[in-house]
């Protein structure tokens, strides 16, 4: 009989807090209000879970003006720059915010920081919604680091009062160095350590980490564009663990299982629990002997209300 195949399942993987918030938040909208309810921007980095929202009635738009006057329009769990919320009340939208609460804080922070007049360094990859959407917080400009090259390289007057801050899903290792770097070449520089990488960001990171130990191969979960799915895919990376990033069942290859005994599964906090099934089922139709095997991790306990009122 041929030897069985292990699957082993990272925990926790799949949905945040954050994420189920604003997917609610536009469900409920819509049984409120009716269709269609119009999201500016991709409501999280998931393609199931957004043509799951169309057909229940939802307009997915990029910018306000595609957005017909007075409609309903709500805000992405990536955050918006204050310039968005004062074009919403201009065009008379009903906006409704999904922000997730994690980023709400980075807004905060940053714009005390500058309001305290501190000059903002912000930890984060240039041009992703949530940058865009923090970079809005105040009017100064702020200073995008996204490696340990360009805070290397980063040169500011010695007086100056600096404050940095995070994008919330990044790699807490590759941020860790960071602000390291931050803190040897400017001493006096303050910010908030690791706390801005959210909770969930950080415990699919070391959940992934112990996965790959125990793998010889390991498939992650989640859209292309979704940043926490990507860093995820680099922690096995840097062990030297096959890893692909998909973000379906059948975009997995039968070459890639060739020979592999322990096959880790993990997936991007944007990343809904039937694509994981999808994908342990393809690998059961196509290995036919496997065992599933759950990875004891981190117990995830918090929730985010939605928005009872809109405003």
């Amino acid at each position: 009989m041929k030897d069985s195949v292990n699957i082993l399942l990272a925990s926790p993987r799949g949905f945040c807090a954050g994420v189920k918030r604003a997917i609610e938040m536009v469900e409920l909208a819509i049984k409120k209000h009716g269709a269609p309810i119009y999201v500016r921007h991709e409501i999280v980095h998931n393609k199931r879970v957004v043509e799951d929202l169309i057909k229940k009635g939802a307009i997915f738009v990029e910018e306000l003006n595609e957005v017909p006057k007075g409609s309903k329009v709500i805000f992405s769990a990536h955050g918006v720059a204050k310039e968005i919320k004062e074009q919403a009340k201009k065009f008379n939208h009903l906006t409704i915010d999904a922000t997730c609460p994690l980023v709400s804080k980075v807004h905060k922070q940053t714009e005390n920081y500058s309001k305290s007049g501190y000059k903002v360094i912000l930890i984060g990859h240039r041009g992703h919604p949530e940058v865009i959407g923090i970079q809005g917080q105040i009017n100064n400009e702020i200073i995008i680091i996204q490696n340990e090259n360009e805070a290397q390289n980063l040169i500011l007057k010695k007086d100056i009062n600096l404050a940095y801050v995070t994008q919330t899903t990044l790699s807490i290792d590759d941020t860790k160095n960071i602000i390291t770097i931050l803190k040897r070449k400017f001493p006096n520089i303050i910010g908030p350590e690791l706390e801005d990488i959210c909770y969930a960001t950080q415990n699919r990171q070391v959940a992934v980490n112990k996965l790959a130990d125990n793998s010889d191969l390991v498939l992650v979960i989640g859209g292309e564009n979704s940043s926490n799915t990507q860093r995820l895919a680099e922690i096995v990376q840097k062990k030297n663990i096959p890893v692909y990033r998909i973000s379906c069942a059948e975009e997995i290859q039968k070459n890639w299982l060739n020979n592999k005994k322990n096959i880790g599964i993990t997936a991007g906090a944007s990343s809904p629990e039937v694509l994981i099934t999808e994908v342990i089922n393809y690998l059961k139709d196509t290995l036919k002997n496997v065992k599933i095997i759950q990875v004891e991790g981190v117990k995830e306990n918090i929730t985010f209300k939605p928005l009872e009122s809109f405003t």
